[in-house]
């Protein structure tokens, strides 16, 4: 039993560094294994960097961190727009809402949520805020990449959750394009 024991412990020793090591260079072709994650730095209409977001895919939805500083104090609307492009000052040029389900916006809407929409920011006195959200209802990190891309914006006011089509949100204050 203590021959196998030991076979078996040199083994898993010698084998596991091979087991380890992961595809590497431009030809290596993503596994089921690896997890499938974008990014957003969001800069406001200044130019100035505000933070980051990160969107990791899971088996079960998208899961959605970030942290912002230098914003308002006060509750923000964020939301995934359906277009790749910050321009600002207003951050137009990122479309609409990310809503390829063509419904109505709010999670409180008959007829709502758009898949871009996302619970609301809550920023301290001191300009900054951690987030984690999780949406699991046709957003993934696959569909945010089709051909124009797209972006999380920040809006100068909360969202109501029902009024389409951005919620009453006010004006756009940061944006970022979504990439790998």
């Amino acid at each position: 039993m203590k021959t196998y024991a030991l076979l078996t412990a040199a083994t898993l020793v010698l084998a596991t560094p091979a087991l380890a090591q992961s595809p590497k260079g431009p030809a290596a072709k993503p596994t089921s294994t690896q997890v499938e994650k974008s990014k957003a730095a969001l800069q406001d209409a200044k130019g100035q960097a505000v933070g980051n977001v990160t969107l990791e895919q899971t088996p079960n939805g998208l899961l959605i961190k970030g942290s912002f500083s230098n914003l308002p104090p006060g509750t923000h609307a964020i939301h995934i727009h359906e277009a790749g492009k910050c321009e600002g000052p207003d951050f137009k040029t990122a479309g609409g809402h990310f809503n390829p389900g063509k419904k109505a916006h709010g999670m409180m809407a008959t007829g709502g949520k758009h898949e871009g929409d996302l619970p609301n920011l809550y920023v301290g006195q001191d300009g900054k805020v951690q987030f984690e959200f999780f949406a699991n209802q046709g957003l993934d990190v696959k569909s945010l990449m089709d051909a124009d891309g797209s972006a999380i914006v920040v809006h100068a006011q909360a969202d109501d959750h029902k009024t389409d089509p951005a919620g009453d949100a006010g004006g756009r204050i940061a944006c970022g394009v979504v990439a790998r």
